[in-house]
């Protein structure tokens, strides 16, 4: 049991008290000065929070449909998300509230709106007119549960299957039923005495719009009379039914079944199938019927004008085909295709020339929908060649591990990384254009460059073209290349520290305007890239062993809080670098200690031949931590790099550890409590032994529920990774539920006046630890590129400037004038060049180098931790702002960004709040309750950018890009792409002279006169609930132009001829009345008058 010393806890609320009371008096005594001194821009009205697009693959798809005329592509999820694609570039997301799934889509071809059915029974329509697409109507059938959808093309009538066996029909105009419903009962026999079981297939005769093929779960199928409201035939099969299709005569279809057949029958010939064929069975030689396959999910017939029809089916496999991948079969005249798919298919559609069903079908190409990718076959070449996709779509190619963005970079990027990254193209793709391209670009779009960075599970690291709300792919980098892999899990290292994924990255830190790239992967290594357009082989790759061990490492007391330091032997010491061969890597048995245990080896092995290194990021220097003791060494929690020092800085729970990469030499390696100094504001006491960890690399969806409990007690950083809340956070930094240790949490590289005495700015670590503290290291840095490669950096420790509550996110620079001070840098240069051809430019500062007059501030650090800020003037180090975020919950991103109108500060806490901070008063401009934290995916991936952007992962495939500008905001109608496009539909087939005179062509059905309210009378009300849609109004205004003001205005004019007619037949029925009143009058009078004489009247 734990000893609670309340003491320790005092001691800390009193210590919290009298640090905030002396910065309420610092600010009280400087505030007025730097009021005075500094006017803020940035207002409240500057900011508003909105979605602005999601990328990549839609997660958990469960339908599909096309519009063969507008080209546009339609995923629904089982989340009940709606994705649509146009052309590269135009994407659309749109969610159904309930979040049930999406069972089935049906396009109303060319008109604009798209009809979804629901796993709760739900049809809606949306309006695909507006640029955000928005639901109509609804409607939500209470007694029964929807199977199967057909929406006939050019008709308002959709046809509802459901699991009782019913059929009912939807006006999709009002969105209500009619009074027409074909029960399963009058469908099948009367002499049948099973329930047929649901709706499977719907669809109607092309030749003739008056008979409709339904399809039963259990094997029948009928040929419906649509007139005389009876079954014209009925045709029997053993096997359960999956899908029906037809040949465009009209004459013939084709049923997959359960057991792997496919049975065609002729519409005359209901008795037995004209054929049956198992595609995948083996025939026996005794003409026995061919073993049973798996069932063939969905078949689609598609004829040719000049050659064999095309039948294209998934599934049917044969039983003993074991393990094999999932394929999409298709059969052409007498060859067939067996194509294996990489994921298990969803859906398929056959793209068509013509949207008539009564057509040649003319098929071009096949859309396969698999649950991790989107594939389109081309028919039309030989060896079935599949499209290049222009969709981002492989973002979880490996599962995504971190995540960066960077809004406003240089603009001489993007073109870089996309000249290196067009040579890792694959070749093989069909030449066709891509078959989906429909829609417009938006006309707006924003005035900088933007690029995404995504760490994966392989090791992998992808650079993506964000800029003008598209998504590309520029540049892939594999980091494992540096590292030999194991052939199988027997010959698995025993060194390594994860159970799967010993590459993924971890962090990234990136220096656009140098191209230096710096990653953390999560088996304790550092790697360094440059960027170079030079081919290059390396015949040995730079190695640093750095071995981080802790003597002292653990608070005194953990009800102080925080995550500890540790202490490693003295700089020059056992900390020494280790420049070694890869070749003469000691093995682990000789690396062994006395006891046995495993010393002084790193995690992984370096690759042993040479690397040949293709243009684009070239390793520079590899950094491994080693084990110490039989200890694995501790995974990095925080990661920087500068290119204008040549330096590269990362730290964890056993302290931080400085890199000169230029020199390939070890700087600095040192607990936090040797940083701290004299000044050690805790009580550290020696480290209990523990047992050596296994823990799994716990940064992939998959694996976060198996982190091992020394995972679970790492510091949360500003990255918010993986561990990032393990632990309760209810409470401040003296919680008694953290750990007692530690941790280096965040690094900033600039030029500073680290010390009060100082005047001029000199190059500086500014070091954030998970208790709050930030500590400042000056480094002397030589001033020519001759000097910097031959003397040494030299070190100072200055000690804290500053303790916060909670972990150090993040630290930034300010100006005397308030305005962010750039970062240090040194321009790209091609490291390859010859050394004569090489003009190594200067670094450059910011473009005013502070420099401060005795008791006189110039520059101003910004702090920000899990639950406060503050503002430090520099050299005085006094604090002038504070603020403190939450209370209740905790920070678990925070940046200091640039703004059209000025700096600010962001934060995104783990209640869901985003909130914008002014800088430097630190007055909140913006907080809204946005998202609630429900997954680790979006604390490890959330990132602010530049210019009112941000981004996280929403799901395991795809990015949510938000905005929280109002200028953004406010254009972002202009922006976003158009899905819908005006297009003449395609003239219907010519029935040709001879079929006009003897009949034979399509037959025609006015469906009005069978489903009409007057001919079929009105459907029970429980049946189902009509929901006016959100978009109704502002649906109809966005479509004064489309099929949804069309049909407003044509029911408008029906109710008006309603009326009228209603008039004409008041009036008719007056003046009938009338007649007959006078027909009765004229009658009475001819018979009083009848037998009478002349005389006599």
């Amino acid at each position: 049991m734990k000893k609670f010393n309340i003491r320790k806890v005092l001691d800390g609320l009193t210590a919290a008290s009298s640090s905030s009371s002396a910065a309420a008096a610092a600010s009280l005594q400087s505030g007025n000065r730097e009021n005075d001194m500094i006017q803020e821009t940035l207002q409240s009205e500057h900011f508003q929070l909105c979605k602005t697009l999601r990328h990549g693959f839609p997660y958990q798809p469960s339908s599909m449909a096309f519009d063969p005329v507008q080209k546009i592509l339609a995923i629904g999820t089982q989340s009940g998300a709606l994705r649509l694609f146009g052309r590269a570039g135009v994407e659309c997301y749109c969610q159904h509230e309930s979040g049930s799934a999406v069972i089935q889509l049906e396009f109303l071809v060319n008109e604009g709106a798209l009809v979804s059915a629901l796993a709760d029974d739900s049809i809606h329509l949306w309006n695909l007119r507006q640029k955000l697409p928005a639901i109509l109507h609804s409607l939500k059938f209470n007694r029964e549960r929807i199977t199967f959808c057909h929406l006939p093309f050019q008709s308002k009538w959709l046809y509802v299957g459901t699991e009782r066996g019913n059929i009912h029909i939807v006006n999709v105009e009002s969105f209500t039923l009619s009074g027409y419903v074909i029960m399963w009962n009058k469908a099948i026999e009367l002499s049948s005495k099973t329930h047929p079981g649901p709706v499977v297939h719907i669809s109607d005769n092309p030749m003739d719009e008056g008979k409709l093929l339904i399809g039963f779960e259990c094997g029948i199928v009928v040929l419906w009379d649509l007139k005389s409201k009876k079954a014209d035939y009925r045709y029997n099969y053993d096997e359960a039914i999956h899908s029906v299709a037809w040949h465009h005569e009209g004459k013939q279809f084709v049923c997959s079944h359960s057991d792997g057949t496919l049975t065609t029958w002729n519409v005359r010939a209901p008795a037995k199938p004209a054929q049956i064929i198992t595609p995948h069975g083996k025939q026996p030689k005794d003409g026995k019927k061919p073993e049973p396959c798996k069932p063939i999910l969905k078949v689609e017939y598609k004829t040719t004008r000049a050659g064999d029809p095309f039948m294209i089916l998934c599934g049917g496999l044969s039983y003993d085909t074991v393990g094999r991948r999932a394929c999409l079969t298709v059969m052409h005249g007498k060859s067939t295709a067996v194509l294996e798919m990489d994921y298990p298919i969803v859906d398929f559609l056959t793209l068509c020339e013509t949207p008539y069903p009564n057509d040649f079908q003319e098929p071009y190409a096949v859309v396969v929908l698999l649950e991790k990718d989107l594939v389109v076959i081309d028919l039309a070449q030989i060896g079935y060649p599949i499209f290049e996709n222009p969709y981002p779509l492989s973002i979880h190619e490996s599962p995504v591990t971190c995540c960066e963005y960077f809004a406003d970079c240089p603009a001489e990027v993007i073109p870089a990384l996309y000249s290196v990254g067009s040579r890792q193209k694959r070749q093989g793709f069909s030449k066709k254009e891509w078959p989906v391209s429909g829609g417009n670009w938006g006309q707006g779009t924003l005035s900088f460059s933007e690029v995404i960075i995504t760490g994966h599970a392989d090791g992998s690291i992808k650079f993506w073209d964000a800029s003008a709300l598209m998504l590309q792919v520029l540049y892939k980098l594999k980091t494992a290349k540096v590292f030999e892999k194991p052939r199988g899990k027997e010959e698995k290292s025993s060194t390594e520290i994860v159970d799967e994924d010993p590459f993924a990255i971890q962090i990234l830190s990136w220096c656009p305007e140098s191209r230096v790239l710096c990653v953390a992967g999560v088996s304790a290594h550092v790697i360094v890239y440059r960027f170079s357009k030079q081919e290059v082989t390396t015949e040995v790759v730079q190695l640093l062993e750095v071995r981080m061990q802790c003597e002292l490492n653990e608070v005194e007391s953990p009800e102080v809080g925080g995550e500890q330091a540790s202490a490693v032997s003295t700089p020059g010491t056992s900390s020494s670098p280790q420049t070694s061969l890869p070749q003469s890597h000691p093995s682990t048995s000789s690396n062994n200690s006395s006891d046995g245990l495993r010393d002084n080896v790193p995690c992984l092995k370096v690759r042993s031949s040479p690397l040949k290194q293709s243009p684009g990021y070239q390793v520079e220097l590899l950094i491994q931590l080693v084990w110490v003791s039989g200890e694995p060494p501790q995974q990095i929690t925080s990661l920087a790099v500068n290119s204008a020092y040549g330096l590269v800085a990362f730290g964890n729970g056993n302290g931080l550890a400085v890199v000169d990469y230029l020199q390939k030499t070890l700087l600095l390696n040192m607990s936090i409590a040797e940083l701290y100094g004299s000044t050690d504001p805790h009580h550290r006491q020696p480290r209990s032994p523990r047992k050596a960890r296994q823990p799994s690399a716990g940064l992939c969806d998959g694996n976060e529920a198996s982190a091992t409990p020394e995972e679970k007690c790492k510091s949360p950083t500003s990255d918010a990774r993986d561990n990032s809340f393990s632990r309760s956070r209810s409470s401040s930094v003296t919680s008694l539920d953290r750990e007692s240790r530690e941790v280096i949490s965040s690094f900033y590289f600039c030029d500073s006046l680290s010390k009060k005495s100082e005047t001029v700015a000199l190059p500086s670590l500014w070091v954030g630890t998970s208790l709050g503290s930030m500590l400042t290291i000056a480094l002397t840095v030589p001033s020519t590129p001759e000097q910097r490669m031959q003397q040494p950096v030299g070190v100072c420790f200055c000690g804290s400037v500053v303790r916060l509550k909670g972990g150090i996110l993040r630290m930034a620079q300010l100006d005397a004038s308030g305005m962010l001070l750039p970062h240090v840098y040194e321009p790209w240069y091609e490291p390859n060049a010859p050394e004569e051809e090489k003009e190594r430019p200067r670094r450059r500062r910011p473009t005013s180098p502070p420099s401060s007059q005795e008791n006189q501030d110039c520059q101003y650090a910004v702090v920000c931790s899990e639950k406060q800020a503050k503002v430090v003037a520099l050299p005085s180090q006094n604090c002038i702002y504070e603020h403190n975020i939450t209370e209740a919950s905790f920070v678990l991103r925070a940046d200091v960004v640039t703004m059209t109108t000025g700096v600010g500060l962001a934060c995104f806490c783990a209640n869901g709040h985003i909130m914008t901070l002014s800088v430097p008063s630190l007055r909140p401009l913006l907080d809204v309750n946005y998202l609630p934290l429900t997954d680790m995916r979006i604390a490890r991936t959330f990132c602010f950018s530049n210019q009112g952007q941000a981004l996280y992962l929403t799901s395991p495939t795809e990015i949510q890009r938000i905005t929280y500008s109002q200028e953004t905001c406010d254009n972002l109608q202009e922006m976003l792409g158009e899905l819908f496009t005006p297009v003449e539909t395609p003239e219907a087939p010519n029935r040709g002279f001879f079929k006009g005179l003897f009949g034979g062509g399509a037959q025609s059905l006015d469906r009005e006169d069978l489903f009409g309210e007057v001919a079929a009378g009105k459907a029970s009300r429980s049946l189902a609930q009509h929901i006016p849609g959100p978009g109704g109004m502002e649906g109809m205004k966005g479509a004064a132009s489309g099929v949804v003001g069309e049909l407003a205005r044509a029911r408008i004019a029906l109710d008006e001829r309603g009326q009228k007619l209603g008039e004409l037949e008041e009036r008719t029925a007056a003046m009938m009345s009338s007649a007959d009143s006078f027909s009765r009058h004229a009658h009475d009078i001819m018979l009083k008058y009848k037998d009478k004489k002349w005389y006599q009247l």
